[in-house]
Protein backbone atom coordinates (compact mmCIF):
# COMPACT_ATOMS: atom_id res chain seq x y z
CA UNK A 1 0.00 0.00 0.00
CA UNK A 2 1.73 3.38 -1.47
CA UNK A 3 -0.63 5.41 0.85
CA UNK A 4 -4.10 7.01 1.80
CA UNK A 5 -6.58 9.44 -0.34
CA UNK A 6 -8.65 11.61 2.09
CA UNK A 7 -11.91 12.64 1.02
CA UNK A 8 -13.26 15.75 2.90
CA UNK A 9 -17.56 15.67 3.57
CA UNK A 10 -18.91 14.54 0.66
CA UNK A 11 -23.14 15.22 1.20
CA UNK A 12 -24.68 13.47 -1.34
CA UNK A 13 -22.81 14.26 -4.59
CA UNK A 14 -22.04 11.11 -6.11
CA UNK A 15 -21.30 12.63 -9.42
CA UNK A 16 -18.63 15.00 -7.83
CA UNK A 17 -17.37 11.84 -5.84
CA UNK A 18 -16.74 9.66 -8.86
CA UNK A 19 -14.74 12.21 -10.48
CA UNK A 20 -12.59 13.09 -8.14
CA UNK A 21 -11.91 9.13 -7.40
CA UNK A 22 -11.19 9.10 -11.15
CA UNK A 23 -8.52 11.87 -10.42
CA UNK A 24 -7.15 10.06 -7.85
CA UNK A 25 -6.85 6.64 -10.12
CA UNK A 26 -9.57 4.71 -9.01
CA UNK A 27 -11.50 2.98 -11.06
CA UNK A 28 -14.66 0.64 -10.84
CA UNK A 29 -14.00 -3.19 -10.46
CA UNK A 30 -16.26 -5.84 -9.21
CA UNK A 31 -18.88 -3.15 -8.34
CA UNK A 32 -16.55 -1.03 -6.41
CA UNK A 33 -14.12 1.76 -6.87
CA UNK A 34 -10.28 0.32 -6.10
CA UNK A 35 -7.22 1.84 -6.46
CA UNK A 36 -4.57 -1.11 -7.41
CA UNK A 37 -2.23 0.82 -4.31
CA UNK A 38 -3.88 3.12 -2.15
CA UNK A 39 -7.04 3.03 0.18
CA UNK A 40 -9.16 5.86 0.76
CA UNK A 41 -10.10 7.43 4.01
CA UNK A 42 -13.97 9.11 4.24
CA UNK A 43 -14.01 11.56 6.89
CA UNK A 44 -17.87 11.29 7.30
CA UNK A 45 -20.43 13.34 6.43
CA UNK A 46 -21.78 11.62 3.52
CA UNK A 47 -25.57 11.90 3.56
CA UNK A 48 -27.89 14.95 3.75
CA UNK A 49 -27.92 17.87 1.38
CA UNK A 50 -26.84 16.93 -1.98
CA UNK A 51 -29.27 15.49 -4.57
CA UNK A 52 -27.40 12.09 -4.74
CA UNK A 53 -27.35 11.05 -1.29
CA UNK A 54 -28.47 6.99 -1.54
CA UNK A 55 -25.96 6.99 -4.44
CA UNK A 56 -23.62 8.60 -2.15
CA UNK A 57 -23.70 6.38 0.55
CA UNK A 58 -24.10 3.10 -1.38
CA UNK A 59 -20.62 3.96 -3.17
CA UNK A 60 -18.74 4.57 0.26
CA UNK A 61 -20.28 1.49 1.54
CA UNK A 62 -19.36 -0.60 -1.02
CA UNK A 63 -15.84 0.64 -0.87
CA UNK A 64 -15.60 0.45 2.53
CA UNK A 65 -17.47 -2.84 2.72
CA UNK A 66 -14.90 -4.50 -0.39
CA UNK A 67 -11.58 -2.89 1.83
CA UNK A 68 -10.70 -0.41 -0.45
CA UNK A 69 -11.70 2.48 1.51
CA UNK A 70 -11.92 3.36 5.09
CA UNK A 71 -14.63 5.68 6.71
CA UNK A 72 -15.47 7.06 10.00
CA UNK A 73 -18.70 8.81 11.08
CA UNK A 74 -19.48 12.49 10.89
CA UNK A 75 -22.15 14.37 12.61
CA UNK A 76 -24.41 13.78 10.07
CA UNK A 77 -24.68 10.01 10.43
CA UNK A 78 -24.65 10.30 14.21
CA UNK A 79 -27.34 12.45 14.27
CA UNK A 80 -29.38 10.35 11.72
CA UNK A 81 -28.25 7.28 14.13
CA UNK A 82 -29.64 8.94 17.06
CA UNK A 83 -32.59 10.39 15.34
CA UNK A 84 -34.12 6.50 15.32
CA UNK A 85 -32.81 5.57 18.61
CA UNK A 86 -35.48 6.19 21.87
CA UNK A 87 -33.87 6.51 25.23
CA UNK A 88 -34.86 5.03 28.58
CA UNK A 89 -37.70 6.94 28.85
CA UNK A 90 -39.59 6.62 25.40
CA UNK A 91 -37.80 9.87 23.87
CA UNK A 92 -35.78 10.11 20.65
CA UNK A 93 -32.20 10.57 21.27
CA UNK A 94 -31.95 13.08 18.67
CA UNK A 95 -35.23 15.01 19.31
CA UNK A 96 -37.56 15.24 16.15
CA UNK A 97 -37.66 19.37 16.42
CA UNK A 98 -37.79 21.22 13.22
CA UNK A 99 -33.40 22.22 13.71
CA UNK A 100 -33.12 18.29 13.35
CA UNK A 101 -35.80 17.26 11.00
CA UNK A 102 -34.54 19.98 8.62
CA UNK A 103 -31.05 18.02 8.52
CA UNK A 104 -32.39 14.67 7.80
CA UNK A 105 -35.11 15.34 6.22
CA UNK A 106 -33.48 15.41 2.31
CA UNK A 107 -31.86 12.14 3.37
CA UNK A 108 -35.32 10.79 5.00
CA UNK A 109 -37.36 11.54 1.41
CA UNK A 110 -34.96 9.73 -0.63
CA UNK A 111 -35.36 6.74 1.95
CA UNK A 112 -39.37 6.99 1.94
CA UNK A 113 -40.15 3.65 -0.04
CA UNK A 114 -36.89 2.46 0.68
CA UNK A 115 -37.27 2.01 4.33
CA UNK A 116 -35.67 -1.46 5.06
CA UNK A 117 -32.36 -0.31 3.25
CA UNK A 118 -32.55 2.67 5.42
CA UNK A 119 -32.44 0.63 8.44
CA UNK A 120 -29.79 -1.73 6.98
CA UNK A 121 -27.71 1.39 6.06
CA UNK A 122 -28.49 2.86 9.87
CA UNK A 123 -27.48 -0.24 11.24
CA UNK A 124 -23.77 -0.41 8.90
CA UNK A 125 -23.17 2.91 10.23
CA UNK A 126 -23.22 1.74 13.68
CA UNK A 127 -20.20 -0.58 12.66
CA UNK A 128 -18.11 2.94 11.46
CA UNK A 129 -16.06 4.28 14.08
CA UNK A 130 -15.82 7.78 15.73
CA UNK A 131 -11.93 7.75 15.03
CA UNK A 132 -8.61 6.37 13.09
CA UNK A 133 -5.37 6.29 14.36
CA UNK A 134 -3.48 4.71 11.81
CA UNK A 135 0.36 5.51 13.62
CA UNK A 136 1.65 8.50 11.12
CA UNK A 137 -1.66 9.66 10.53
CA UNK A 138 -5.05 9.68 12.20
CA UNK A 139 -8.28 10.69 11.15
CA UNK A 140 -11.08 12.43 12.91
CA UNK A 141 -14.19 14.17 11.82
CA UNK A 142 -13.72 17.70 13.38
CA UNK A 143 -11.59 17.40 16.34
CA UNK A 144 -8.26 15.64 17.99
CA UNK A 145 -7.06 15.32 21.65
CA UNK A 146 -4.68 12.98 22.84
CA UNK A 147 -5.69 12.52 26.43
CA UNK A 148 -9.38 12.46 25.59
CA UNK A 149 -9.28 10.04 22.87
CA UNK A 150 -7.12 7.69 25.06
CA UNK A 151 -10.38 7.91 27.44
CA UNK A 152 -12.40 6.65 24.56
CA UNK A 153 -10.26 3.64 23.76
CA UNK A 154 -11.00 2.30 26.78
CA UNK A 155 -14.71 2.85 26.97
CA UNK A 156 -15.59 2.37 23.24
CA UNK A 157 -17.07 -1.28 22.38
CA UNK A 158 -15.70 -3.77 19.95
CA UNK A 159 -17.43 -3.25 16.77
CA UNK A 160 -20.86 -2.32 16.40
CA UNK A 161 -22.30 0.43 18.47
CA UNK A 162 -25.22 -0.86 20.03
CA UNK A 163 -28.32 0.62 20.43
CA UNK A 164 -27.77 -0.39 24.38
CA UNK A 165 -24.67 1.30 24.39
CA UNK A 166 -25.50 4.57 22.94
CA UNK A 167 -28.24 4.58 25.69
CA UNK A 168 -26.18 4.06 28.28
CA UNK A 169 -23.61 6.31 27.24
CA UNK A 170 -25.57 9.48 26.98
CA UNK A 171 -27.48 8.96 29.83
CA UNK A 172 -24.97 7.42 32.34
CA UNK A 173 -21.54 8.16 30.69
CA UNK A 174 -22.55 12.24 29.91
CA UNK A 175 -18.34 12.04 30.06
CA UNK A 176 -17.54 10.09 27.02
CA UNK A 177 -20.20 11.42 24.89
CA UNK A 178 -19.17 14.76 25.93
CA UNK A 179 -15.58 13.78 24.37
CA UNK A 180 -18.19 11.93 21.09
CA UNK A 181 -19.40 15.33 20.56
CA UNK A 182 -16.04 17.13 19.94
CA UNK A 183 -15.12 14.38 18.02
CA UNK A 184 -17.88 15.26 15.97
CA UNK A 185 -18.68 19.14 15.78
CA UNK A 186 -14.94 20.44 17.39
CA UNK A 187 -13.84 22.22 20.40
CA UNK A 188 -17.08 24.86 21.24
CA UNK A 189 -16.80 28.11 23.18
CA UNK A 190 -19.47 28.89 24.85
CA UNK A 191 -19.53 32.56 26.07
CA UNK A 192 -20.67 33.49 29.87
CA UNK A 193 -24.07 35.17 30.18
CA UNK A 194 -22.37 38.42 31.01
CA UNK A 195 -19.67 38.34 27.67
CA UNK A 196 -20.81 39.82 24.79
CA UNK A 197 -19.04 38.91 21.27
CA UNK A 198 -20.68 40.83 18.42
CA UNK A 199 -19.71 39.56 14.50
CA UNK A 200 -19.19 41.72 12.34
CA UNK A 201 -22.37 40.78 11.30
CA UNK A 202 -23.53 42.44 14.68
CA UNK A 203 -24.95 39.31 15.53
CA UNK A 204 -24.08 38.35 19.26
CA UNK A 205 -21.98 34.59 19.03
CA UNK A 206 -22.74 32.82 22.00
CA UNK A 207 -21.66 29.50 20.90
CA UNK A 208 -18.56 29.15 18.12
CA UNK A 209 -15.66 26.63 17.60
CA UNK A 210 -12.15 27.10 18.35
CA UNK A 211 -9.13 26.08 16.83
CA UNK A 212 -8.01 23.06 19.23
CA UNK A 213 -4.75 23.00 17.52
CA UNK A 214 -3.67 26.66 19.10
CA UNK A 215 -3.12 27.94 22.22
CA UNK A 216 -5.44 30.68 23.58
CA UNK A 217 -3.01 32.64 25.21
CA UNK A 218 -2.18 36.34 23.86
CA UNK A 219 -4.69 35.59 20.88
CA UNK A 220 -7.56 37.02 20.02
CA UNK A 221 -11.12 35.94 19.34
CA UNK A 222 -10.52 36.17 15.30
CA UNK A 223 -7.26 34.46 15.76
CA UNK A 224 -9.01 31.34 17.87
CA UNK A 225 -12.40 31.03 15.80
CA UNK A 226 -12.54 28.20 13.04
CA UNK A 227 -15.11 28.44 10.35
CA UNK A 228 -16.32 30.67 8.12
CA UNK A 229 -19.85 31.53 8.87
CA UNK A 230 -18.88 34.87 10.53
CA UNK A 231 -15.51 37.22 11.14
CA UNK A 232 -15.49 37.90 15.00
CA UNK A 233 -13.73 41.09 16.79
CA UNK A 234 -10.00 41.37 17.31
CA UNK A 235 -10.27 41.58 21.09
CA UNK A 236 -8.07 39.23 23.31
CA UNK A 237 -9.47 36.17 24.07
CA UNK A 238 -9.77 35.70 27.63
CA UNK A 239 -7.13 32.66 28.73
CA UNK A 240 -9.49 32.53 32.38
CA UNK A 241 -12.78 31.12 31.07
CA UNK A 242 -10.88 29.22 27.79
CA UNK A 243 -11.68 25.55 27.22
CA UNK A 244 -9.60 22.90 29.12
CA UNK A 245 -7.23 21.62 26.02
CA UNK A 246 -4.13 21.05 25.27
CA UNK A 247 -3.16 22.90 22.05
CA UNK A 248 -2.46 19.86 19.00
CA UNK A 249 1.31 20.30 18.80
CA UNK A 250 3.48 20.46 15.34
CA UNK A 251 5.12 16.97 16.27
CA UNK A 252 2.75 14.97 16.74
CA UNK A 253 1.04 12.89 13.86
CA UNK A 254 -0.63 14.26 11.08
CA UNK A 255 -4.20 14.84 11.52
CA UNK A 256 -6.82 14.96 9.17
CA UNK A 257 -10.65 15.99 9.48
CA UNK A 258 -13.67 17.88 7.54
CA UNK A 259 -16.74 19.27 8.81
CA UNK A 260 -15.92 22.88 8.98
CA UNK A 261 -17.15 24.05 5.32
CA UNK A 262 -14.84 26.31 4.35
CA UNK A 263 -15.98 28.39 1.57
CA UNK A 264 -12.48 29.17 0.50
CA UNK A 265 -11.55 25.44 0.32
CA UNK A 266 -9.82 22.68 2.18
CA UNK A 267 -7.19 24.35 4.23
CA UNK A 268 -3.61 22.83 5.62
CA UNK A 269 -4.14 25.43 8.71
CA UNK A 270 -0.64 23.51 9.96
CA UNK A 271 2.20 21.42 8.90
CA UNK A 272 0.57 18.31 9.97
CA UNK A 273 -3.02 19.44 10.48
CA UNK A 274 -5.50 19.64 7.42
CA UNK A 275 -9.30 20.19 6.75
CA UNK A 276 -10.82 18.82 4.07
CA UNK A 277 -14.26 19.88 3.90
CA UNK A 278 -14.40 22.62 1.37
CA UNK A 279 -18.21 23.07 1.80
CA UNK A 280 -19.30 21.12 -1.44
CA UNK A 281 -23.26 22.13 -1.15
CA UNK A 282 -22.18 25.77 -1.90
CA UNK A 283 -19.21 25.87 -3.70
CA UNK A 284 -19.16 22.67 -5.70
CA UNK A 285 -16.16 21.74 -5.09
CA UNK A 286 -15.11 18.52 -3.56
CA UNK A 287 -11.52 17.49 -2.18
CA UNK A 288 -8.54 14.91 -1.00
CA UNK A 289 -5.53 14.76 0.17
CA UNK A 290 -3.20 12.54 -1.55
CA UNK A 291 -0.56 10.99 1.84
CA UNK A 292 2.36 9.49 0.58
CA UNK A 293 4.22 8.84 3.66
CA UNK A 294 5.06 12.07 3.99
CA UNK A 295 6.10 13.94 7.52
CA UNK A 296 4.95 17.19 6.39
CA UNK A 297 1.53 18.49 4.45
CA UNK A 298 2.22 19.93 1.29
CA UNK A 299 -0.38 22.09 -0.19
CA UNK A 300 0.86 19.92 -3.85
CA UNK A 301 -0.84 16.66 -2.86
CA UNK A 302 -4.46 18.32 -2.67
CA UNK A 303 -6.59 17.19 -5.13
CA UNK A 304 -9.94 19.59 -6.26
CA UNK A 305 -12.90 18.53 -8.52
CA UNK A 306 -16.00 20.95 -8.53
Amino acid sequence: MDGYDIIGDIHGYATLLKRLLTELGYKRVDGSWRHPERTAIFVGDFINRGPEIRETLLLVREMVDSGSALAILGNHEYSSILYHIKDDNGTFMSRHIAGNRTQIQKTLTVFKNLEEEWLDHLKWMRTLPFFLDLGAIRVAHAYWNDREIAKLKEYLPKGRLKKKFLREMHEKRPDMAVIVYKLLKGLEFKSPKDLIIKCSKGLSRKVFTLKWWTNPRNKTFRQLYFGNKFILPDYHFPVEIAPDFEPYLPDQPIVFFGHYCLSEGAEIVQENICCLDSCVDTTGKLTAYRWSCEKHLSPDNLVVVG
